[in-house]
């Protein structure tokens, strides 16, 4: 979920706690966490609405200074349905930096990672993945993610939301400029090579 910059201080503050999106289909979940510019959000709910019917008092929630203002500033069609997300600061520990620190890993952490990434590229429409992109990611660190997408031959937004999966993991880090293997991914991969060697 993205977010412009003059958002974040209303959002650290609790006063920006509701966001307005036109998407295709949701991007956000109720009860999970995401990582943005203007800090680490937990979504308390998501629904459709009419923007037609958003208040004066939900766009002040949103950061807004009236209804028409924000209105006016959703990107997207409008015949794309206008989502309300509700959300929360979540300013506590985040477990995918615990996760992606923990570098000690057994024969069960490898076979349940493996379990993991087998699921992953079950479910994709174009073919197995993970293998690929987390070798892509070793093998050049803090590459920008068009670039990386490029060598594969992917666009960019789908492999993005791929390495998102792999950090959802502790798989990976996000660097300023793109990404790199976490300890536990390094440790995953160097078991992989151990047992194949």
């Amino acid at each position: 979920m993205l977010f412009e910059v003059r958002f974040r201080d209303g959002v650290q503050s609790g006063a920006v706690t509701l966001t307005f999106r036109r998407w295709k289909r949701h991007q956000v979940l109720a009860g999970n966490r995401y990582r943005t510019i203007v800090g680490r959000l937990a979504v308390d709910e998501v629904s459709v609405v009419d923007s037609a019917q958003i208040t004066d008092a939900e766009a002040v929630r949103a950061g807004y200074p009236n209804a028409a203002t924000l209105v006016a500033d959703l990107r997207g069609t409008p015949d794309l349905p206008t989502y309300r997300v509700r959300f929360h600061l979540d300013d506590g520990p985040d477990e995918r930096a615990d996760l992606a620190a923990s570098d000690r890993l057994g024969p069960d952490d490898v076979a349940a990672i493996a379990a993991r990434l087998d699921r992953l590229d079950r479910a994709s429409s174009h073919g197995p993945w993970t293998a690929q992109t987390l070798d892509l990611i070793r093998d050049h660190p803090a590459r920008r993610a068009p670039d990386l997408a490029g060598m594969v031959g992917r666009e960019r937004d789908p492999f993005k939301l791929d390495v998102r999966k792999l950090k959802n993991l502790g798989l990976t880090l996000s660097l300023p400029v793109g990404y790199e293997l976490s300890p536990r991914g390094c440790a995953y991969l160097a078991a992989r090579a151990a047992e194949s060697g």
